[in-house]
């Protein structure tokens, strides 16, 4: 039976530098158990309110017998209620935990409306049988159980997930906040990503920070959740390899994800369950957003489904078309955009890892594609990777 622990409502006024560094300390020694921290705490810029708060900490079986079960789902903040949206950081390696929080709590602007819950999981004998899976089992397991904390024990209704390998960009809350009510109101979404699969530096115009795209193709790596999507989910988790079954048609529903031209979360961790040699040749050139965007005071309405793709393919299908030849040595005329046509399975897979995108398909669905046509700059030109016009539907056999 797994224990919680939270440190929760800490006055950054009260609780000096060193005794937060303490707190840390001891987690990151601790011994290998499930670990929930609630950092409302966490916080030590001088702008949060010092009213009333003190620093708790409880361990116990039950989340409401510590006294601290917080169902609050909007707060009143200077203003309008604001919603709360929790970030659930799943951690196995305390290594890496420190720092993906250590950002996280750099670039958090309130700790009221961004609680920040660790839930730290590594040992689960049903799941270390499945030897040569074994990681993808504990993490589907883990994933499956720390929802079900914050959506059933919690009651929250939204969440920011992150694992403890993710660094995250200045706006990376901004980013989500902002993106809430979209989230909310249009039924064809079902989740908000920070992470651009083709983010490379090279591959995104660093011009076009508030760029954001829809996307067919779940991306994770920092992604936002609703309490009714994992209400649908919940009851048919797998046991292992969660993210590609989300990626299934099934669970995909015909719904879209948001995921920015740069990406606001960074992996930084070689030994993960799926990295090694693919972190070396892609994942370590991702470009990670250093520009703050204010989101929130943005209009973001071209992103609504109607909307959105009437504008997408216009721009597509109205580009010139043009040949990979012409793309790879850079002979490009104009301001552009353009359009390089692909037919087939093996043509896509082709023309994708020949010009240095990513190239696999999971259910016919390209990583960050959307309508089957992929966004990416080659030699400062946007180009737009597309199936001929009047496409219908993804040929699920191209997988």
């Amino acid at each position: 039976m797994p224990y919680w622990y939270f440190f929760c409502g800490a006055d950054p006024h009260r609780v000096s530098r060193a005794s937060l560094a303490e707190i840390r300390e001891k987690w990151l020694k601790a011994p290998l158990m499930t670990w929930w921290l609630t950092c409302y705490g966490w916080q030590t810029r001088s702008r949060q309110s010092s009213k009333g708060r003190k620093i708790s900490c409880c361990r116990s079986r039950i989340i409401s017998r510590c006294g601290i079960h917080r169902t609050e789902t909007n707060l009143k903040v200077d203003g309008p209620r604001q919603p709360v949206i929790p970030i659930l950081v799943i951690a196995c390696n305390r290594v890496t935990v420190r720092r993906c929080l250590d950002k996280l709590l750099q670039h958090r602007p309130s700790a009221e409306l961004h609680p920040i819950i660790v839930s730290q999981d590594c040992g689960h004998a049903e799941t270390a049988e499945h030897k040569k899976f074994q990681g993808y089992y504990k993490i589907s397991r883990h994933y499956r159980w720390a929802l079900n904390q914050v959506f059933k024990t919690l009651s929250h209704t939204s969440v920011v997930i992150v694992e403890d390998d993710l660094e995250v960009a200045p706006d990376f809350f901004e980013y989500f906040r902002a993106l809430l009510p979209l989230l909310k109101s249009d039924t064809n979404l079902w989740c908000v990503s920070a992470w651009n699969d083709n983010g490379r530096d090279g591959y995104v115009d660093p011009g076009q920070t508030n760029l954001l795209y829809r996307t067919d193709f779940f991306p994770g790596l920092g992604w936002m959740l609703l309490k009714d999507v994992w209400e649908e989910l919940e009851p048919k988790w797998p046991a292992a390899f969660w993210d590609d079954w989300m990626r299934q048609p099934e669970q995909r529903r015909d719904r879209a994800c948001i995921r920015p031209e740069i990406s606001r979360t960074l992996t930084f961790g070689r030994q993960g369950v799926s990295l090694g040699q693919f972190y070396d040749k892609y994942l370590r050139y991702i470009k990670l957003n250093t520009k703050f965007v204010p989101f929130t005071k943005l209009d973001l309405s071209y992103l609504k489904e109607e909307t959105y793709r009437k504008l997408f393919e216009k721009e597509v299908y109205s580009a010139p078309v043009v040949t990979y030849e012409v793309v790879k040595q850079g002979q490009l005329k104009g301001p552009g955009p353009f359009r390089l046509q692909y037919s087939t399975k093996d043509s896509f897979k082709v023309l994708a890892k020949n010009l240095g995108i990513m190239d696999d398909l999971k259910s016919g669905v390209p990583r960050t594609g959307y309508r089957g046509v992929v966004s990416f700059i080659s030699r400062g030109q946007r180009v737009y990777l597309a199936p001929p016009p009047g496409w219908t539907q993804y040929d699920t056999s191209w997988s």
